[in-house]
């Protein structure tokens, strides 16, 4: 019997060179040769649509309110239409529009026929406002009451239904008749509540305090053709008294019903004596409106005019009034823009404070990108920028320190905010002081006068139950607190409640 080694006998290595190694066998199908590709036959364009093409994109023959992809998009529909229907080679390729002229041809069109129909809107509405009142053409008969003298109004009576954005109303109500009767009998209804209110309004702006109803010709009723434009220029008063109620104005103003300028500056020193000594704000506030709408109604723009509005900005602020604030900064920061005087430097910095407290950051960023180099020097102005980056940076206790040093009447704008940057500084607090901290590090902290306002304060917030009276003085237990500060932190910055935002 044969035997066979237990190994496989291998040949030795005879150099230092590695074997070539055995292909494996191989034990699969060659694959078949792919089928040869065919071209896909391409389009020849004919040469009249090629030269039709260059022209499209020629720079002399460009249109500046048409784009290029606009232009773009019709040349590939105009192309596609004629390959579609098989007219490339009958079509007048050198005669035909280029794409841009076709959109131009268009927006012609169009333009054309909405102006055909408003003009026919126009036309019908002139006509059936002529026939229903049954008036000449006479310019001044057509006059509509002087609160709709605006020219914004004017153009949109214009307006045909489609674009009017007016739907209150009916052609009826807007129509202005001489007298009542005579709008009632036509019409066949009693004039509305809210007509009646004006009359007696206009007629008590008129009378003046009285209520009396005045004898000047330029008093008549408010659809009288006598009526003075408000296009004509500015009314030159004769009113001498110096103290007048405001009243909203319903129609143009009577000159017996406004005061000149020497009575407008007597009455400014009066209204400065009266509110040193009776602190009257609802008075003193109407009698300013009544005022400033003497100086509107006669275009006075100077630097009287600026120092009733600063004046009466000031009280605002004193008295929390935000809207009338506001109604005051906005015409300050147009006569401002004039150079008429005043106190610019004070007021920016009163808009600065004020967007802080609505946290508005757009109207932040725009007032901060027009501060000038030498503005921002300003002491009023470098103060609430100063107070705006502490905030920025949550540092509370820079920020508390700047609000004990406020200047001018700052600090009325900067209470509005404080108590909710004071509860998102003691919610931090809370946060990193534990177990406790005392209350006098509270109130110097947290800007607060004395001791007994810090104490009120965190009682109001919820506070209460977690102060502590020990040897060393009252603590709050910041550890146990921390949670109730957090909810009225959230519903304090949740909303800014304020009327008459700029």
């Amino acid at each position: 019997m044969q035997s066979y080694p237990a190994f496989t006998a291998v040949p030795a290595r005879r150099a230092l060179t590695r074997p070539n190694p055995i292909p494996p066998p191989q034990y699969y199908r060659t694959p078949p040769p792919d089928p040869p590709k065919t071209d896909k036959p391409k389009r020849e364009w004919p040469p009249a649509v090629r030269l039709y093409v260059q022209r499209s994109f020629a720079a002399e023959n460009s249109i500046v309110d048409i784009g290029r992809e606009e232009m773009e998009l019709k040349l590939k529909k105009v192309i596609s239409d004629a390959a579609e229907s098989n007219t490339l080679h009958t079509v007048d390729w050198d005669n035909l529009p280029l794409p841009q002229q076709m959109i131009q041809a268009e927006r012609m069109r169009i333009h054309t026929m909405n102006t055909s129909l408003t003009s026919a809107w126009r036309d019908l509405s002139t006509l059936n406002v002529q026939e229903t009142n049954g008036i000449s053409n006479d310019p001044l008969s057509k006059k509509r009451k002087s609160s709709d003298l605006a020219h914004g109004q004017n153009e949109q009576e214009n307006l045909p239904p489609w674009r009017s954005t007016n739907t209150g109303g009916a052609l009826e109500d807007r129509l202005t008749y001489a007298d009542k009767r005579q709008r009632n009998d036509l019409v066949g209804k009693t004039p509305s509540k809210s007509q009646f209110n004006l009359e007696s309004r206009k007629r008590r702006f008129e009378g003046g305090e009285n209520g009396s109803t005045s004898t000047h010709p330029n008093m008549s009723t408010m659809g009288s053709s006598q009526m003075p434009d408000v296009e004509q220029g500015p009314v030159v008063g004769t009113c001498e008294k110096l103290e007048k109620k405001y009243f909203r104005l319903t129609s143009a103003p009577n000159p017996a019903s406004v005061r000149p300028v020497p009575i407008l500056e007597k009455t400014l020193d009066l209204l400065k004596k009266k509110w040193k000594s009776d602190n009257n704000y609802s008075y003193i506030c109407d009698q300013f409106k009544s005022l400033r709408q003497d100086l509107t109604v006669q275009h006075i723009r100077n630097e009287f005019t600026v120092n009733v509005y600063e004046i009466h900005a000031r009280i605002a602020l004193e008295k929390g009034d935000l809207g009338e604030y506001n109604q005051c900064q906005t015409q300050l920061r147009v006569l401002y823009s004039s150079h008429l005087g005043g106190h610019p430097m004070e007021f920016k910095a009163y808009r600065i404070l004020y967007f802080i407290h609505t946290r508005n950051r757009t109207e932040m960023n725009d007032i901060l990108a027009d501060l000038t180099p030498a503005e921002k020097k300003a002491p009023a102005i470098k103060h609430a920028l100063d107070s705006r980056s502490a905030l920025a940076l949550g540092n509370y206790h820079r920020f508390f320190q700047l609000y004990l040093e406020t200047p001018n009447m700052g600090a009325y704008l900067m209470d509005m905010f404080v108590s909710r940057e004071r509860l998102a500084a003691l919610t931090n607090i809370c946060k990193a002081y534990k177990p406790d901290v005392k209350l006098r590090f509270l109130t110097e902290e947290l800007g607060f006068e004395s001791d007994e306002e810090s104490a009120r304060f965190l009682c109001d917030q919820g506070g209460q139950a977690f102060l502590e009276e020990r040897e060393d003085g009252v603590r709050l237990l910041t550890g146990k607190v921390g949670n109730i500060f957090e909810g009225v932190k959230d519903a304090a910055f949740r909303k800014v409640d304020i009327k008459g935002q700029i």
